[in-house]
């Protein structure tokens, strides 16, 4: 057990309608001031960034505004260092907020979250994942706050909400992974942060019905348990709780093909299968994927078969100082195809 583990938690989270208008609000009551660099999308822009711009502007803020294609994270830093800004907020989905995000710790500036999809857990949490770092997410930064809009999000593609469920069952693992790593390596094991992130798994399954129906009410449902699994990672001071072996499949299957699918729709895919391996219920979570619309097959995700099946046999591989139940059940390339096909991805 560790002796020390630092607990970084978001100042404040505002989760509802009309809530892009309260970010410069929410700014000033945190004792915020001077310039803001706001990092956006070019769609994401004109659908919020406009908004969050002039809710900053009302409060008395001098916003600056950058509208990134792909990663730029070279410009953006160009324009910290020419707007020297206060702080950062990040409006648009989860390559946006990861780029604020590692922005904001590379310059050591408090950082906002202001998603406009639900598309995975990363729009709580202190890890960022961008293509150009490598595979894996990085440490960055907490958000000072999240502010998430459901009206806004509810506007997304329903895709991105359903990738959000993805990245959300992946949590019944994720966790079953921790605590195997803990029982048979002695690992760090938070139950606290371990039950949150089973909490919100949990809840998204119970309503996966209502998600599906594509109703404000079951985006507030994924949006509260994102925001959960990220505080649950800030709890236990990594992503132990809700990355396992199925994002190592995720990771992996990313590498075989690129561009394939959202990480939340492999992740969902990568939950199916190694609930199977874990001997959970992995019908349920094939059931719960397909009420939400996410994909259940390698068919859905864009891949053929032989890539699932290298996918599985890579996994083990992605991160190599974790323990998971792929270090107990070593897989040939035989028995990978036995089990995608039984789970029915293949």
């Amino acid at each position: 057990m560790r002796d020390i583990h630092t607990i970084d938690l978001p100042t404040r989270v505002v989760v509802g309608r009309k809530v892009i208008e309260k970010v410069g609000e929410t700014c000033r009551e945190l004792g915020l001031k001077g310039r803001a660099l706001v990092l956006s999308g070019p769609r994401t822009h004109a659908r919020a960034g406009r908004r969050v711009i002039a809710s900053l502007e009302r409060e008395g803020f001098e916003p600056h505004s950058l509208r990134a294609e792909g990663e730029p994270l070279e410009e953006v830093e160009e324009e910290i260092l020419k707007s020297k800004p206060s702080f950062l907020v990040g409006v648009g989905g989860g390559r946006v907020i990861d780029l604020a995000k590692y922005s904001s710790s590379r310059a050591r500036l408090p950082f906002l979250s202001v998603p406009t999809a639900a598309s995975h857990d990363g729009i709580a949490s202190s890890r960022a994942s961008l293509r150009r770092l490598g595979p894996l997410s990085v440490d960055a930064r907490t958000p000072l706050a999240i502010l998430a809009d459901v009206e806004v999000i509810s506007r997304s593609p329903r895709r991105l909400t359903a990738s959000g469920c993805g990245d959300l069952v992946a949590k019944f693992t994720a966790v079953r992974d921790w605590r195997l790593s803990h029982l048979l390596t002695g690992e760090y094991y938070g139950d606290y942060a371990a039950q949150l992130a089973l909490m919100s798994a949990e809840v998204t399954a119970r309503n996966a019905g209502l998600i599906g129906e594509g109703r404000e009410e079951g985006v507030r449902v994924v949006v509260e348990a994102l925001i959960s699994c990220g505080v649950a990672m800030c709890i236990a001071g990594s992503s132990r709780p809700c990355s396992g072996s199925e994002h190592s499949f995720a990771h992996a299957l990313e590498q075989v093909s690129p561009d394939s699918s959202l990480h939340g729709e492999k992740c969902g895919v990568g939950t199916l299968l190694m609930a199977y391996l874990h001997g959970l219920n992995w019908k349920r979570v094939r059931r719960v994927l397909s009420e939400v619309g996410a994909p259940t097959t390698a068919e859905e995700l864009g891949v053929g078969e032989e890539e699932v099946v290298e996918a599985l046999l890579r996994a083990r591989e992605i991160r190599p100082e974790r323990f998971t139940i792929l270090n107990r059940k070593r897989l040939d390339r035989r028995k990978a195809r036995e089990i995608a096909e039984k789970t029915g991805v293949i």
